[in-house]
């Protein structure tokens, strides 16, 4: 199976194959049309507190999120992980959505590297 990320804002296509929302909010201004979500993994997301910890943290520091952002994972969200990861099964191509504007440290990084353990 092939794990992708891609922004929620980004035009959705054909070849993302079997879309996954891991956001907990929908994303702003972004229809459902528009996003063509498969399915909304919400529960797989950071818990609200931790989301708003890392949006309000001026100066994040990216390692220390990943890492409570993988307690998470490993913990009170495991459950909601092997879900998620039980539903991709089957599938050749899944891309993971998210809103978050950097792309290369968002919540969507850490979870495809906890999902590709468990697949």
């Amino acid at each position: 199976m092939e794990l992708r990320r891609k922004r929620a804002y980004d035009t959705a296509e054909s070849s993302d194959g079997f879309r996954v929302l891991v956001d907990r909010l929908w994303p702003r201004g972004v229809s459902k049309a528009r996003a063509a979500i498969d399915l909304w993994a919400k529960d797989a997301a950071p818990t609200p507190g931790l989301r708003k910890e890392w949006h309000a943290a001026s100066d994040g520091d990216w390692g220390a999120y990943a890492d409570r952002y993988r307690a998470e994972l490993d913990g009170e969200s495991a459950s909601a992980l092997e879900e998620l990861a039980d539903e991709l099964r089957g599938h050749e191509v899944v891309t993971l959505v998210y809103a978050a504007h950097d792309e290369e440290h968002n919540h969507a990084v850490v979870l495809v590297e906890a999902l590709r353990e468990l697949l």
